[in-house]
């Protein structure tokens, strides 16, 4: 039999008798014809047409593995692939007459393995209750490699990601089904992974011979790979098997490189970035000024841009100046944090569909990096692009609007004079707080002693900032007891949601120190005021439902917002009653505390501490710095510790790190230090 007839047999035959008839006595490749027209599908029985996408079934999980019924469903879907696989192989003979024989009588030797790979999975499911053709099938497979150009897409796509995948999945398996006692289809598990050892070995002798020579194994690999398939595409949903790699002959480099390769595993991805600066461009933006950031602003960007991973999922993409290094990709793998894909600004995802946007916030600086993908983002995205925020969304003018609707007995001023100021101070008994308008984490803020009167220095940053932003904010300066922040998030139809509570560490000028999180977020702090908080300022009606109530009726259309928090401290006056402040900052952008929040869920912990460190300011290198931590915060365990978020490598000065589970004594001990 000629290999042509065979090959045409086997793809557009309409019985399985046809399709998986093994072992021609005698094949010969003397007339290979000419390359066919790719069809849309490759020729199927009835009942194992490939269905439309919601009426395919899903794969089986683990956990039914001891279900009889179970395990014929996840025989039938095997079953598929390997039929799948047997059809791309005689494509691929049908489309590439003319390429060399030894790779089409290898192609050949690979397709009669698949031909019996098939047969076995269908003999399992019937001994489980299951006929091949009984549940609906996909064409993922077909749709993924089918629209090859030339040879080496092919081993590119099924030899080298789609088999190397199963190198994982197989091997995996076979050990789970031995554990539950059915040894037969072990058995089956352990035949297909040794051949498939043997498939991507071949695949990978043709790939070498023809990729481009200056290139590495896994540079040509990603290059020869487009959208939707990606590097990850060649990991199982299974532990990552270095020793079967090896036997089918990739190096080391290659092996490294996949491992810690992230990407989008069907979930159409978000983009995600982190842009420090926000109200920086906001406040130029308003003041029609050109916005250079300083040096420390500048780091400060660049040294924490991997933050998004905290609220990334698998598959989202986070934009970065320099991917981490795989060092530091594998020390946040062990820690079990779910990293997302890395993607360079230089890089491009234009070829891609992406669900949505998640920038750090919507200003000026975020809307010039993601707009040329405004067009290739799902109409129906739940995050989609958009214009930049309003830059007076982004002024402490609006929390000083909304404390009055909420909370009028709370005094706080936009002063649009050095003499609204002044008379506002006069009035106070102690001293008074001025914050600039665009200012973040405590920056931009100053204290007026009275008792000290108008220190001219003091009297010059007021004026400056009202000559150049228009107005400040005047407050009461209090004696803070507790500073918290509430995070939501604004569905499309205004709705809003309380994402939970977090708890802020400042320093004495207001600024951010670090945020604490716990599933009771209150836990710790003095009983006294802990009953006060949810028995007088009944504290969780007002962030469950007054404040979003109020939020929903004023922000309602921005809709949909991400992520957004509002500041609120409690303090004591001078007869030692409590007080709420119910807004002080509204954060229409993610924040730390979002952060911390993120990073506790991720984790499922309990508990845990996220803080920003200066690399100047501290007395030992990192890890030093994190292994006392370990000792002094976490009590380190199996369960807990502290990292360090971004890689201590690249950056120059500012650490992210997070402490796990930190017991309450071991934490209030530790923040004495701050």
């Amino acid at each position: 039999m000629e290999l042509r007839e065979f090959a045409e047999r086997v793809l557009m035959g309409t019985t399985l008798d046809e399709k998986l008839k093994l072992n021609p006595s005698i094949i010969t490749d003397s007339s290979p014809g000419t390359a066919i027209t790719l069809p849309d599908l490759p020729g199927r029985p009835q009942e194992l047409i490939m269905a439309p996408k919601d009426a395919r079934g899903n794969f089986p999980g683990v956990k039914h593995l001891e279900n009889e019924l179970e395990r014929g469903k996840m025989m039938h879907f095997l079953a598929n692939h390997e039929l799948l696989a047997t059809e791309l192989m005689a494509l691929v003979l049908l489309r590439f007459p003319d390429a060399p024989k030894e790779f089409r009588m290898g192609v050949f030797e690979t397709l009669k393995e698949e031909q019996a790979h098939t047969l076995m999975y269908m003999r399992q499911m019937k001994n489980c209750g299951i006929e091949f053709g009984s549940l609906p099938v996909n064409d993922y497979f077909w749709r993924m490699v089918s629209p090859m150009e030339q040879p080496i897409d092919f081993v590119t796509r099924l030899s080298l990601t789609f088999e190397q995948a199963n190198l994982d999945f197989s091997k995996h398996y076979a050990t789970l089904f031995r554990q539950i006692g059915d040894t037969s289809t072990a058995k089956v598990l352990e035949k297909i992974y040794h051949d498939e050892i043997e498939h991507v070995g071949h695949g990978l002798k043709w790939f070498k011979l023809w990729k481009e020579k200056e290139q590495s194994d896994w540079q040509a690999f990603k290059t020869y790979l487009s959208f939707p398939l990606a590097p990850s595409k060649a990991k199982g949903m299974a532990p990552f098997n270095k020793e079967g790699r090896r036997a089918a002959g990739l190096n080391e480099e290659f092996i490294r490189e996949l491992e810690y390769s992230e990407g989008s595993r069907g979930r159409t991805p978000n983009v995600l970035l982190f842009n420090a600066n926000a109200e920086g461009y906001a406040k130029a933006d308003a003041c029609s000024l050109p916005y250079s950031p300083k040096q420390a602003e500048r780091t400060l960007d660049l040294d924490l841009e991997m933050l998004p991973l905290t609220w990334a999922r698998r598959d989202d993409v986070v934009l970065v100046h320099q991917k981490p290094s795989l060092a530091h990709i594998s020390y946040l793998r062990n820690t079990g944090i779910q990293l997302p894909e890395w993607v360079t600004y230089e890089e491009s995802l234009e070829d891609r569909k992406l669900g949505g946007m998640k920038p750090w916030a919507w200003t000026s600086d975020a809307i010039s990096k993601l707009s040329k993908y405004a067009s290739i983002t799902t109409a129906k995205s739940a995050s989609p692009f958009r214009e930049a925020l309003p830059q007076e969304y982004f002024s402490k003018a609006l929390s000083s609007q909304l404390l009055k609707q909420i909370q009028p007995e709370e005094q706080s001023l936009r002063c649009d004079s050095f003499e609204m100021l002044e008379a506002f101070a006069a009035q106070q008994k102690g001293d008074t707080l001025m914050k600039a308008p665009y200012a973040s984490a405590g920056r931009g803020h100053r204290k007026f002693v009275r008792a000290e009167g108008w220190v001219k220095s003091v009297k010059n940053w007021a004026t400056k900032i009202i000559e150049t932003q228009g107005y400040l904010i005047a407050e009461p300066h209090f004696h803070r007891l507790l500073d918290f922040s509430a995070q939501y998030e604004m569905n499309a139809a205004g709705e809003i949601k309380l994402r939970g509570m977090t708890r802020l560490i400042n320093d004495a000028g207001g600024r951010f120190i670090g945020s604490y999180v716990h599933s009771k977020w209150i836990s710790g702090t003095d009983e006294k005021l802990n009953q006060w908080l949810f028995r007088d300022a009944q504290v969780m009606h007002v962030y469950r439902h007054a404040i979003p109530e109020l939020l929903s009726k004023e922000l309602r259309h921005l809709a949909p917002l991400t992520a957004f928090g509002v500041d609120a401290f409690v303090y004591q006056d001078q007869q030692g009653e409590f007080h709420l402040r119910k807004i002080v900052e509204l954060n229409l952008r993610f924040t730390m505390g979002r952060v911390a929040l993120e990073l506790l869920k991720k984790q499922g912990a309990t508990a845990g501490f996220y803080q920003i460190l200066r690399k100047s300011k501290m007395s030992c290198p990192i890890q030093q710095w994190l292994e006392n931590a370990n000792q002094d915060i976490s009590r380190l365990s199996k369960e807990n510790g502290s990292i360090v978020l971004n890689d201590p490598e690249l950056a120059k000065e500012f650490y992210a790190i997070w402490h796990a589970r930190p017991s309450a004594e071991a934490l209030h001990r530790f923040m004495k230090t701050l």
